[in-house]
């Protein structure tokens, strides 16, 4: 059967006037001749021509259009598209993995004799790259507090080329002025990028505060139905065209058009999902705060958060994540753990299932107790990522795991 083609149908000319839900349900959707409504999973490799004289105008860039699924992709483009219009970014590339995301996001722009600041909180695998992978090709890697402005005045030098952070922070929920921060990289002419994973780009937008790059894991919140790996880098245009895309079709770092497909679909529930996460995050953390054996609640929506001014002026909410501390160090956390029914044991975050993990013995398990209790990584330390589930059966589950401490 064949259908004649007709011009994609798009949304409004100007996408960023709309809200951020419709963005996400309508942003970056390109029909084909067929008129789909959900959006076409383009499941091939390469594409084919009408003569070698159009495949040589595609390869010089001459003429636009998909060239090979590594470079680019119908469906990934789409996402991309959707995931720039939601972050205010002027281009964003999608990778396999979050990991993927950060190495690529680093190493693009960095060469041997060249310095990066960074704060100290990260994912273990984040510090793995900066501590031990970069220093392999000669660039220079220095971690710091991340929440001591003075630290990363003091930490610059003149081949800095990139601060590096994550707020909030995995696991602990510290907050980092990013705002300040970017005042500082681009007063030493170096680039920001932010690990925004924790915190959504719908309750913080780090282009809006300074940033130069941002990364996702979008395997967490974005897909948020524990399917399929995925990451993103956004930019601008200029940093793609420079630093970006030739990195990426050289090393192939892609991401498969279908977990592309399974984020574009993810992202039409983003924002009821978040909202709902939040709202009982908030619930559970004030829950936890009144059990006995909880030594201590950190959640960025509270009064008591140790940053929670910042968190008032940087995001829109406190977010869907809780870390809290038990007694008795790891027997206890173990303990309370395995008493739990409904929530369940495992080291991803942002799902539609309750998750809980212990960093201590995980996600920064590589690390010494020394490095670890640096970070504020206790053996008590336990990370809440709260779910789709009703508030109250999740304070039921955690009420019940406190008797076991």
């Amino acid at each position: 059967m064949s259908v004649a083609p007709k011009p994609p149908r798009f949304v409004p000319r100007d996408p960023l006037t709309l809200h951020p839900e419709t963005r996400l349900v309508h942003g970056g959707t390109t029909r084909s001749p067929f008129g789909e409504t959900s959006e076409a999973l383009f499941l091939t490799q390469g594409f084919v021509y009408d003569d070698a004289e159009s495949c040589e105008a595609r390869f010089k860039g001459e003429d636009p259009g998909f060239v090979y699924s590594r470079y680019s992709n119908p469906t990934t483009a789409m996402f991309e598209e959707r995931m720039a219009l939601l972050e205010g970014a002027e281009a964003a590339r999608a990778t396999a993995s979050g990991m993927a995301a950060v190495n690529a996001a680093l190493l693009c722009q960095l060469s041997a004799g060249d310095h990066v600041l960074a704060a100290r909180a990260l994912f273990g695998s984040c510090r793995w790259i900066l501590e031990d992978f970069l220093p392999r090709f000669g660039v220079e890697t220095t971690l710091i507090d991340g929440g001591d402005l003075d630290a990363w005045k003091a930490g610059v030098k003149p081949n800095t080329k990139i601060l590096f952070l994550e707020s909030p922070t995995n696991p602990t929920l510290d907050l980092i002025d990013i705002a300040a921060v970017a005042e500082i990289a681009h007063a030493a002419g170096a680039r920001l990028v932010v690990d925004n994973v924790f915190a959504t780009p719908l309750l913080q937008h780090p282009f809006e505060l300074g940033a130069d790059v941002v990364v996702y894991s979008t395997t967490k919140h974005v897909d948020g139905q524990g399917r399929c790996l995925g990451g993103v880098i956004l930019s601008s245009k200029q940093f793609v065209t420079d630093h970006l895309q030739t990195f990426l079709r050289q090393t192939g770092p892609s991401i498969s058009p279908f977990n592309a497909w399974i984020m574009l679909k993810g992202l039409e529930t983003l924002a009821l999902r978040v909202e709902r996460m939040q709202a009982s995050a908030g619930k559970v953390a004030d829950a936890l705060a009144a059990l006995p054996g909880v030594e201590k609640v950190i959640y960025p929506g509270r009064s008591d958060h140790p940053q929670a001014e910042l968190a008032r002026r940087q995001m829109k909410g406190g977010g869907t994540l809780v870390t809290f501390v038990v007694k008795d160090g790891k027997a206890g956390a173990f303990r309370f753990a395995n008493a739990l029914r409904l929530i369940r044991i495992s080291n991803n975050l942002g799902d539609a299932k309750s998750l809980i993990t212990h960093p201590a013995t995980t996600t920064h398990q590589r690390f010494t107790p020394e490095t670890r209790a640096e970070m504020g990584i206790s053996d008590g330390l336990l990370r809440l990522s709260v779910g789709l589930e009703h508030a109250d059966d999740l304070i039921a589950d955690l009420t019940g795991a406190a008797e076991a401490l």
